[in-house]
């Protein structure tokens, strides 16, 4: 594995990532490459990297894991911010750096996104036409998730409280840093957040199990605003047209994976056969 810092000529702040590599690596060679990205309120070193990174690179692809600007390792501040849209270019500047490089294959470029990271894959598709094959594992259109359980199901009483709190940091305040989950899965069973989607969770990034010290399980809450107005899946209908892989659990949760993937299976624009 190798790491790095992405940071083409007309970027503000630099991307860290790893690059995980194929056995007997030859760099006389050219491989498939994909990017993978991290979920909502993670970091490279957790699923992304880690577990779907190893395992796609023992395969024989090249596979970048990055950390999502203002999180982890990546630069941008302030820190803690989820911006969807910065999220998606995220990815295409990580592609940006792909296709400079000798060993990789640029006509063999895939995304693999988790949870998150899966809506954000399948957005990137839409226009980022160098990605020719898409997957998403459990993915999460987050823009859905903020307006639904992110906010109490009052989108617009969050706006109004993302607008207060914005303008008391513009006048030197506090800035308000919301956790994500519960601290440990004790502190999950004592408050009764033992849905199962919060709660194993909880087991993966706040135990020793996936936690990692760049896990941005947190949040800039005053800069959330744009993600109540996204939407992963806009467009799929007209703008899909790479393969898609959609990947779900069996077992329904509360993030809303299950539906998601039904909904990106039903709208996307290329054949069944393809999905």
């Amino acid at each position: 594995m190798k790491h790095i810092q992405i940071r083409n000529s007309d970027m503000a702040w630099h991307i860290a990532a790893n690059i995980q590599f194929p056995p007997n690596f030859d760099e006389s060679k050219q491989y498939p490459a994909i990017i993978s990205v991290h979920p909502f309120g993670s970091c490279k070193e957790q699923t992304s990297g880690n577990i779907y990174g190893k395992a796609l690179a023992e395969k024989g692809y090249l596979v970048l894991a990055y950390d999502a600007s203002f999180q982890g390792e990546s630069g941008g501040e302030p820190r803690w911010i989820e911006d969807p849209t910065q999220r998606v270019e995220d990815i295409s500047r990580v592609i940006d750096y792909a296709v400079t490089l000798p060993y990789v294959n640029a006509e063999r470029i895939g995304v693999l996104g988790v949870c998150g990271g899966g809506g954000y894959a399948i957005n990137a598709a839409l226009t980022e036409k160098r990605i020719k094959a898409v997957v998403s594992i459990t993915g999460v259109n987050i823009g859905r998730l903020f307006r639904e359980g992110f906010s109490n199901y009052d989108p617009i009483g969050a706006l109004n409280a993302m607008a207060s709190q914005r303008t008391k940091e513009a006048r030197g305040g506090e800035l308000q840093i919301n956790e994500l989950l519960p601290a440990s899965l004790d502190a999950a069973k004592a408050h009764g957040l033992t849905e199962r989607d919060v709660y194993e969770a909880t087991d993966y990034y706040k135990t020793p199990r996936g936690q990692q010290p760049g896990g941005a399980t947190k949040m800039l809450f005053s800069h959330a605003q744009k993600t109540l107005a996204w939407d992963a899946f806009a467009f799929t209908e007209v703008l899909l047209t790479q393969p898609v892989m959609v990947v779900v659990g069996e077992k329904v949760g509360a993030f809303g994976a299950y539906r998601d993937g039904l909904e990106v299976y039903g709208r996307a624009m290329v054949s069944q056969e393809s999905l």
